[in-house]
């Protein structure tokens, strides 16, 4: 039978590399979300912008 990978464990350096890769695997996953928020938020930010500049440009109307 074969074992599966990652159940034994082997020399410390084949652990310090496994470490290594899932490190930069989540620094990846993490800097893809990170991107996505600030996309998210930079379309936020020009929908107010965009949206204070039509109040802006309309006349006040008097309140009763």
């Amino acid at each position: 039978m074969i074992p599966l990978f990652g159940c034994c464990p082997g020399p410390e350096g084949d652990r310090q590399q496994a470490m290594r890769r899932f490190q930069e695997r989540r620094l990846h996953m993490l800097r893809f979300w990170r991107d996505g928020v600030e996309r998210q938020l930079a379309a936020l930010d020009a929908s107010i912008s965009t949206l204070e500049q039509q109040m802006q440009r309309q006349p006040q109307e008097p309140q009763p």
